[in-house]
């Protein structure tokens, strides 16, 4: 009998590729949905490609003439009568105009409205709608700055140096810049101006407080668009390169059951405020026992395999659930949160310089064992492409406690075989052996900090 899900979305086009298109292809199938997968002409032979009910090749390799190419999407949703799909993360899965433009061809979009994604996707905006709902933010400018030098000093000196001015459109660590004085303030908001202008096509900046050593603390959140939503624990994503993660963990260290449900239940009556729908995940810095949003991620996340490690909630599942207009599957008094589980992105990079390093994949082991978890799209005789992300999976390990989980994930790297190619594997370990990481903790420059002693 067909599931109660895939009868309301019985076919669904994976808009994405490698690891995260194979995981949503795996929640599919549990769920009796079919699948499209879509692909570049440089993604013929990926795993989720040969394995969903359909392929439709939508393009060259570069993304903006495949995976970025609305018009190919919905054309290939057309032609293979799916009902809905999934952008999952990166690529479209931000983007309100790509939301809407789904909607309005008559399919199903597995995210949140596009009004909700404009609102999250602006960062100003995002935080006046999160003050409003009593979520904390990093004290700042009041909206945009304004190009009267009087009033930005004004401000700084509110908010007390050092500031960061940020572009308000901004992402991925993109157009941000530390000012410790005043003699340097004007300077630096006009230089991020014309940088947003050019990088994102908004020029309006704003100005925060600058958290010196802040853990990222980050809240995962489900919402049905009708009024309900849970949230399922913490994730700690301190440990990071150039404002791009490298190893998550959940719960975090040191986070107590009375800080998680007072920061959780505010980013659910956030949701149900901004009438949000889907999965999602509150970004916040934490500093000295305090938490600050800094935006939200109105997708879902890399790092989500841990939460659910932790919760044994599929978070993709839910996702299609609620797009399938079925509700959640679960009550936040059914949420509990159990063991510790540790996940590290494994990239086709260079350790060292961190030059990616795509080629072709001559030996291929994957680590297994209790507790072990390998999400991945690559296998022997893969070849990794150049046009794309550098991660080429991840790896987690689960156990009953933070010690023990990373115990495994040392056993789990140094079983993970991936020849052929350069890889990260070698950084991994020396974080899961570094001293600082094994006691918790560590703020978001720690391993920058630690790669500059190293040379």
């Amino acid at each position: 009998m067909s599931n109660p899900v895939a009868q309301k979305l019985d076919k669904v086009l994976i808009a994405n590729r490698g690891e995260i298109a194979l995981r949503i292809l795996r929640a599919c199938r549990d769920l009796d949905i079919k699948t499209v997968a879509v692909h570049s002409t440089a993604d013929t032979d990926l795993m989720h490609v040969r394995l969903a009910d359909e392929s439709v090749c939508i393009g060259p390799p570069a993304s903006k003439d495949s995976y970025l190419n609305v018009p190919a999407l919905i054309s290939a949703a057309e032609v293979t009568d799916a009902v809905g799909i999934h952008p999952g993360y990166g690529f479209l899965a931000e983007n309100a105009d790509f939301a809407e433009r789904v909607e309005s061809s008559g399919f199903v979009f597995i995210g949140p409205r596009a009004d909700t994604i404009r609102l999250m996707g602006d960062k100003v905006s995002a935080k006046d709608a999160m003050k409003k709902a009593g979520v904390p933010t990093v004290p700042g400018s009041e909206g945009a700055l304004s190009d009267d030098p009087a009033e930005q000093v004004k401000i700084a000196r509110k908010i007390g140096f050092p500031v960061i001015i940020k572009a308000s459109g901004g992402g991925g660590g993109r157009g941000m810049r530390v000012v410790h004085s005043e003699a340097h303030l004007h300077s630096a908001i006009q230089t991020t101006k014309a940088e947003a202008a050019a990088a994102f096509n908004n020029d309006m900046v704003y100005m925060e407080k600058f958290l010196e050593a802040p853990r990222h603390i980050e809240i995962q959140v489900i919402a049905d668009g009708q009024g309900n939503a849970i949230y399922l624990g913490e994730r700690d994503c301190s440990m990071q390169r150039r404002h791009q993660k490298v190893v998550e963990e959940a719960p975090a260290p040191g986070i107590t059951p009375e800080q998680r449900k007072q920061i959780g239940e505010r980013c659910v009556k956030a949701c149900i405020e901004i009438g949000y729908r889907g999965a999602g995940t509150f970004e916040f810095l934490f500093e000295k026992g305090e938490f600050f949003f800094i935006e939200m991620n109105t997708r879902v996340q890399v790092e989500h395999p841990v939460t659910e490690m932790i919760t044994g909630i599929d978070i993709i599942k839910e996702q299609l659930r609620v797009a399938a207009g079925l509700g959640l599957s679960v009550k936040q008094e059914d949420v509990k949160i159990k063991g510790h589980a540790i996940e590290c992105r494994i990239n086709a990079e260079d350790p060292k310089t961190f030059i990616p390093s795509p080629g072709l994949i001559s030996r291929f082991h994957p680590p297994g064992g209790l507790g072990v978890r390998w999400d991945s799209h690559i296998y022997a005789g893969y070849r990794v492409p150049p046009f794309y992300d550098s991660m080429i999976g991840k790896l987690i390990t689960f156990a009953d406690d933070r010690a023990t989980a990373i115990a495994k994930m040392r056993s789990a790297l140094d079983e993970l075989v991936v020849d052929g190619i350069k890889t990260n594997i070698s950084l991994q370990r020396d974080i899961m052996n570094d001293y600082n990481f094994q006691r918790g903790g560590t703020t978001i420059h720690y391993l920058m900090e630690k790669l500059r002693k190293e040379g």
